[in-house]
């Protein structure tokens, strides 16, 4: 990295620290080295220099009250990263490992994916320390009214629109949002992943994993590849695991492994994904419980031998760096042909570099993941238009700009000489919109 060094240092140096956002700018940065030697005019402009840092940062007090009566104190985060096409979008993480440094990672990525929808949605992504797991519906709706409390003074319909991601589903987003609405008075759509019965979208569960599928099926095609007939490996088993294993299986591949944060389990006849869901959508259990319904599977408690497994497709949808060298290496050797990212950056630096060099069609999360964010825009025109579309248009919909988010970014990477490389050529496109309307827009 040689044009861009000076603005990733400064990065670094104001943001001490803060590694995973460290890790995100410098793969971005390094990706978008031909574009500040082709248009000098986004250097001169400080376009490279304000994209990295964001636009507004919001740290708050979240006291709640635990069903003992004792007072509990979290913080709350939202980072307002981009706006220059469109009102802030991105989730609300609710998680222990949550800190700035990751709400920044997670808001910077989300510049770059939502500019490739095409939907105007700038980025932005917010969250919390607090861990809804082990606690009472009472817990959680208490702190979730004491966060929105703070949080509804600073988003809006047209100024920034929060969804679910991490430790925040449907439940999380109900109470939230009948807190703004009692706040405000008013009934707007300032929160996507809501209940059908509220303003919801059909497809926004499956959106993510449907659109992880749909996005790879598009490169596996280009390379002469598919999901029919192909053994899949796939990490997580929250709703981007569970409906990209759906969707995978309707394509016509076979599911053999999930996991959690205390195993994996594995399945050489093909995961059942009808228990699956029973167990972590009705039951809220853990993914070990699977064997009670099925004896014959092979239960491990280290989550990250589940690469170890050999498959031809693998799908990363768990966290930030679950994917290292060494488990890309063994992917490789087992003759994994396609990895695609449905977490945010679930692999790291020197994963990818494994994957790029060895030819394996590599979907990078900003581009293949970005269905769920997609169908969050979906929703909001929705609610705009006091509409709601069925299940097939939106998922019509959602197959198309998955399909066009390929044919962008693999566009864009031929365009500047790396016919192979998606990651470079998500990160070029996406960079190319918003430096535009930030270039139109002036020093602002």
């Amino acid at each position: 990295m040689k044009l861009l060094s000076s603005v990733y240092d400064t990065v670094v140096n104001r943001n001490p620290g803060e590694k995973e956002f460290h890790q995100a700018t410098r793969e971005v940065l390094e990706s978008l080295e031909p574009v500040a030697k082709r248009y000098p005019e986004y250097g001169k402009a400080g376009i490279f220099d304000r994209i990295v840092e964001p636009e507004r940062q919001i740290i708050f007090r979240v006291p709640w009250v635990d069903d003992s009566g004792r007072v509990q104190v979290n913080r709350g985060y939202r980072v307002q990263f981009n706006s220059a096409i469109g009102p802030y979008k991105g989730g609300l993480r609710f998680h222990p490992s949550v800190n700035l440094g990751i709400i920044k990672f997670l808001g910077f990525e989300q510049i770059f994916k939502n500019a490739l929808t095409t939907l105007p949605m700038g980025g932005g992504k917010g969250g919390s320390d607090f861990d809804p797991k082990g606690k009472s519906d009472g817990e959680v709706m208490r702190f979730c009214q004491s966060f929105m409390f703070e949080l509804a003074r600073h988003i809006g319909p047209d100024t920034d629109v929060p969804a679910g991601d991490i430790g925040v589903g449907s439940r999380e987003i109900g109470y939230m949002f009948g807190m703004y609405r009692k706040i405000g008075n008013q009934y707007t759509g300032v929160l996507t992943g809501k209940g059908l019965d509220y303003g919801g979208s059909l497809v926004r569960i499956e959106a993510t994993g449907y659109g992880l599928c749909y996005f790879m099926e598009e490169a596996m095609n280009a390379k002469g590849k598919s999901f029919e007939g192909s053994t899949v490996v796939i990490s997580g088993s929250g709703n981007v695991a569970i409906y990209a294993a759906e969707k995978a299986m309707q394509l016509g591949g076979k599911v053999v492994a999930l996991s959690d944060s205390n195993g994996y389990i594995y399945d050489k006849d093909g995961i059942d994904l009808d228990t699956i869901k029973r167990i972590k959508e009705t039951d809220r259990g853990r993914i070990r419980d699977y064997m009670k319904h099925r004896p014959h599977a092979e239960f491990s408690e280290d989550f990250k031998g589940i690469w170890s497994i050999p498959c031809d497709i693998a799908l990363p949808c768990a966290t930030q760096n679950e994917l290292d060298q060494r488990d890309a290496e063994i992917l490789v050797l087992n003759g994994c042909f396609a990895v695609g990212e449905g977490a945010n950056m679930p692999s790291t630096p020197g994963a990818v570099e494994v994957f790029l060099k060895n030819r394996v069609i590599f979907g990078p999360a900003k581009a293949a993941n970005a269905g769920g964010v997609a169908t969050s825009g979906l929703e909001m025109s929705q609610n705009s238009m006091r509409l709601s579309w069925g299940f097939e248009e939106v998922d019509t919909r959602l197959k198309e700009i998955m399909r066009n988010i390929y044919r962008n970014v693999s566009q864009t990477a031929r365009e500047f000489g790396n016919p192979d490389n998606l990651a470079m050529g998500a990160n070029i496109a996406g960079f190319m919109k918003v430096a535009r309307a930030m270039l139109a827009q002036g020093i602002i």
